[in-house]
């Protein structure tokens, strides 16, 4: 996400990064840079001009020739102006009304049906809400059975009609079906096309005025840039709607649409989609996302996802198993499978500091912990609880059956090791330093 723009943004720097005299020259080219940056990534280019036009004033007002840092300074000007060109702040859902009505718009492949389960998941358990899906897709082939499957991953029923294909008649019999089953959230999945038309837009304009929703969101595919831009505007014409939901951000986005959209139709960035699994959906920060852009991860993104996967019964018990050194290879794959359920791992190294910048050039596969639960699930369960019985034939005996290299059986056993000795040392004085950082972070 955003790679080649924070790139070509930390290149811009570079220049007041030094210690040589910066003079209103040298700014001037580090933002024609910043605006090269902006375009490269498909901002519309009146956005990026007014953006560095806006920073140039803000960084002479604010004497960055004068300043003993002037490279930092420069810095949080241009994260100030993304933050507030991508809206600000985080903006909420409208979930006031019972049931609340949330009208999800966008073309087809989009990511649209998807995304509608994904909030469904997100509003069961971030809100404590009981959602209803409904099917109002009536052209597209096999569109009511992927909402369905949708439904089945993330616990929430659907509503359909096989034998209408009227769906402002669907939309009003799926909110009656709502209130008859107590759910206090309908999310309807409306039809799409390959591009804009007529005959889509009345559709969906007929259903929003039947329905008055208390939320129109429009779904878009982040990785078509300006594009994504010029359809929002559109629909937006239409239908007024509340906010954006961007998907496919943890592709090869150039960061066009995240950062030109609310420009364009001024309204925000609600949520978006940062993987493949379900629960890969996340309110949209537009400061934490300026910090990432620039290269400062996004630490209290990390640490409320780490927190929201914290068992702290089993955190208890693993304390105890590390003081009487009896932490094995079980309790080692449990801290496993939370790390895995905190999201994608391109997604979650891009909120550590620096980390984008040191790791640009390496392939962060999701399943990078397959070998080693395949490892771990090949040793008996006396040499998961009792990691120092593991000798030479028993590493081999390992290495077969989970089809991997004997050396890899003695890499993840010396890593083992060292985690276990490190985590002893937590317990003790050693570790308060680095407990109390990690609560500041918070």
């Amino acid at each position: 996400m955003f790679d080649r723009l924070s790139t070509k943004l930390d290149s811009a720097f570079k220049v007041l990064k030094g210690h040589g005299k910066i003079t209103e020259i040298n700014v001037a080219a580090t933002l024609k840079e910043v605006r090269r940056a902006l375009l490269d990534a498909d901002v519309n280019y009146k956005i990026a001009k007014d953006f560095t036009n806006t920073v140039k004033e803000q960084a002479l007002g604010q004497e960055v020739l004068t300043s003993l840092q002037p490279g930092q300074l420069m810095i949080k000007i241009v994260k100030d102006e993304l933050t507030r060109l991508m809206g600000d702040q985080a903006e909420g859902i409208n979930l006031n009304d019972n049931p609340a009505v949330i009208l999800m718009s966008g073309l087809q492949g989009s990511g649209k049906t998807t995304h509608t389960g994904k909030l469904a998941l997100y509003l069961k358990e971030k809100k404590s809400k009981k959602p209803l899906l409904v099917a109002c897709d009536v052209y597209r082939p096999a569109a009511i059975d992927q909402l369905k499957i949708v439904g089945e991953q993330v616990g929430v029923p659907v509503y359909s009609d096989l034998e209408s294909k009227d769906p402002v008649a669907i939309a009003k019999a799926g909110i009656a079906a709502a209130k008859a089953q107590n759910c206090n959230v309908v999310i309807i999945d409306t039809a799409g096309r390959l591009a804009v038309d007529d005959a889509l837009m009345d559709e969906i304009e007929n259903i929003h005025k039947a329905v008055r929703p208390q939320e129109t969101l429009f779904v878009v595919d982040a990785m078509t840039g300006q594009d994504a831009v010029n359809t929002a505007k559109v629909f937006h014409d239409r239908l007024n709607f509340d906010g954006v939901v961007l998907t496919k951000m943890d592709g090869d986005t150039r960061g066009g649409a995240a950062l030109s959209i609310k420009s364009v139709v001024q309204k925000p960035i609600k949520f978006v989609g940062t993987g493949e699994k379900m629960e890969a959906l996340d309110v949209f920060y537009p400061e934490r996302m300026a910090d990432r852009i620039l290269g400062m991860g996004d630490v209290v993104s990390l640490v409320e996802r780490a927190q929201e996967q914290f068992d702290q019964e089993q955190a208890r018990k693993i304390n105890k198993k590390i003081a009487k050194n009896q932490f094995g290879f079980d309790d080692f794959l449990n801290q496993i499978q939370q790390v895995k359920k905190m999201g994608d791992m391109k997604d979650l190294v891009g909120m550590i500091p620096g980390a984008n910048k040191m790791m640009k050039d390496v392939d962060i596969p999701d399943d990078g912990f397959k070998h080693i639960e395949a490892i771990i699930k090949s040793m008996t369960p006396e040499e998961r609880s009792k990691p120092q019985v593991l000798n030479s034939s028993r590493k081999k005996r390992i290495a077969r059956g989970a089809g991997r290299d004997i050396q890899e059986v003695n890499q993840l056993i010396k890593q083992f090791n060292q985690m276990s000795k490190m985590m002893k040392m937590m317990q003790g004085g050693k570790g308060r330093h680095l407990m109390q950082m990690m609560q500041n972070m918070r």
